[in-house]
């Protein structure tokens, strides 16, 4: 039988891997999506937004306009049955974008469309087997691809993950619940309640009469199709009666189990979005998470196939997303615990509500929840390096422009306030950008303020910053060597 090839082979054609697959193509990778849809068509709204730091990655590869028009600001964030305003973050896009994960899909999918990503759908993967150059891939009909690498973006019940014997540790569901999407006989009752297993909501669903809505269920249900008895029990223990609950056109179960992968690669293949790791939804992070890996993995992958880098690049992919990915879980674990009704926790989610309205708090929690907090490396050294770059406004030779116009090819800048001309670059000025720009404003991060500029600044392609110059090219070599290759 022919055995069609590619580069790298993506499972899974969700907002993940349709994020990655457009970054290893903006990079000249031949990469290939295996999708079980037979089109981008989704059951149920899912997710239902976007956290400012995956906002700033669409926009560092300028495809904002394919997502703001559609979606509805948010200047604040929710914690404990408290609104906080969370306008004040330094980003430029200081808001949560309310917009369902369909249109998400649909947005990142036209992208890839014009990128020419090709996509393989109403298949699935049935198993894999990696060898020492390649992966063969072999779906359940029959057909066979090879690739250099396989990226499993294929969701918490990842059969990738599964295949390559990669562990997912965490912690047990204790409680489950049921969302849903459906019609309700009289005026529900919207808003959040709290019982003593977890969290009930109701809320309108794009401003018609229709009702999305989740409630917890009165004892642990693990897997399975929930139907419609089972909805209606859980809204009666709720609130007294199943509130006349008709024309259910979209249910699901999920626990606040929280578990992770202990690997993100294993040889050829790795984890993204929720194959490495799975958690309940409360603060609505997973999808953003999953872009956040696809970015940070992306380029680091395609320098890797490409022959520029190593294939220790790709550790640094564990260990640097590893870390986020726990805590993420750790945040939300802790926000399912305040999401309970009984006195003690009533009682403690009163006293967390009066100390996150604080300004340092509240700065610190709109922060880590956004996304804008993230720093990779150790502790030290100038405030910016690990840090994803601030999207300044500068002037170049060309006239005003921002950082972020620079990032829209997925390619690594080495921006220059100070006229250092970096003459020892010359071996790497196919891979890097040299940009000389003024700035004279100031330069401020997410909780810890405005930091001093700095005379250069050498920017990976996901946004974060590899080295900061003060006033010399010291470490600089090293930086361009470790990141882009020798």
């Amino acid at each position: 039988m022919q055995v069609t090839q590619h580069d790298v082979i993506i499972v899974g054609g969700g907002p993940t891997g349709l994020m990655l697959a457009g970054e290893l193509a903006l990079a000249g990778v031949d990469v290939a999506i295996v999708e079980r849809r037979k089109n981008q068509d989704l059951e149920g709204s899912r997710a239902s937004g976007l956290h400012p730091r995956a906002i700033e990655l669409l926009d560092q590869r300028g495809i904002t306009d394919k997502f703001l028009p559609q979606g509805t600001k948010h200047h604040s964030v929710a914690l404990a049955g408290i609104i906080l305003n969370a306008g004040d973050r330094a980003t430029r896009h200081s808001y949560t974008l309310g917009l369902w994960q369909e249109k998400i899909e649909r947005g990142l999918a036209d992208w890839i469309s014009e990128l020419r990503v090709p996509s393989y759908r109403g298949c699935e993967m049935a198993t894999f087997a990696e060898g020492e150059q390649c992966v063969d891939l072999h779906l359940t009909d029959g057909r066979r691809f090879r690739s250099s690498y396989l990226v499993g973006c294929d969701g918490g019940r990842s059969l990738v993950r599964k295949t390559a014997g990669i562990r997912f540790p965490g912690t047990e569901a204790r409680a489950s619940y049921l969302i849903f999407e459906a019609d309700m006989e009289d005026q529900p009752p919207l808003g959040i309640r709290y019982g003593e297993q977890g969290l009930y909501a109701l809320g309108r669903l794009d401003e018609g009469p229709r009702v999305r809505g989740i409630v917890t269920e009165q004892r642990l249900e693990r897997g399975g199709s929930p139907g419609g008895e089972d909805l209606r029990a859980a809204l009666t223990a709720a609130y007294g009666s199943d509130l006349g609950i008709h024309r259910i056109t979209w249910m699901s179960r999920f626990t606040d189990a929280a578990r992770q992968a202990e690997a993100y690669r294993k040889g050829r293949v790795l984890l993204a979005g929720d194959a490495a790791h799975v958690h309940s939804p409360v603060g609505g992070q997973g999808l953003n998470v999953g872009l956040q890996d696809a970015v940070n993995l992306g380029w680091k992958l395609a320098q890797v196939v490409k022959g520029i880098s190593p294939e220790s690049l790709l550790d640094t992919y564990h260990a640097e997303r590893h870390p986020i990915g726990a805590a993420l879980l750790e945040l939300t674990l802790a926000l399912t615990a305040l999401n309970r009704g009984d006195d003690h926790t009533t009682a403690l989610r009163a006293f967390v509500a009066k100390a996150m309205q604080m300004d340092e708090p509240r700065r610190w929690y709109s922060a880590m929840v956004s996304g804008l907090d993230i720093r990779y490396g150790p502790e030290g050294g100038h405030p910016l390096l690990g840090r994803r770059m601030p999207d300044l406004d500068i002037v170049t030779a060309e006239g005003p422009t921002r950082v972020f116009a620079f990032l829209h090819d997925a390619r690594p800048v080495l921006l220059d306030f100070g006229k250092t001309g970096f003459p020892a670059i010359d071996a790497w000025k196919e891979r890097v950008k040299l940009v000389d720009a003024e700035f004279e404003g100031v330069c401020e991060l997410p909780v810890i303020g405005i930091v001093r500029t700095p005379t250069a600044l050498l920017i990976r392609p996901d946004g974060h910053v590899a080295w900061v110059g003060e006033g010399s090219t010291e470490g600089l070599l090293t930086a361009l060597g470790d990141w882009f290759g020798n």
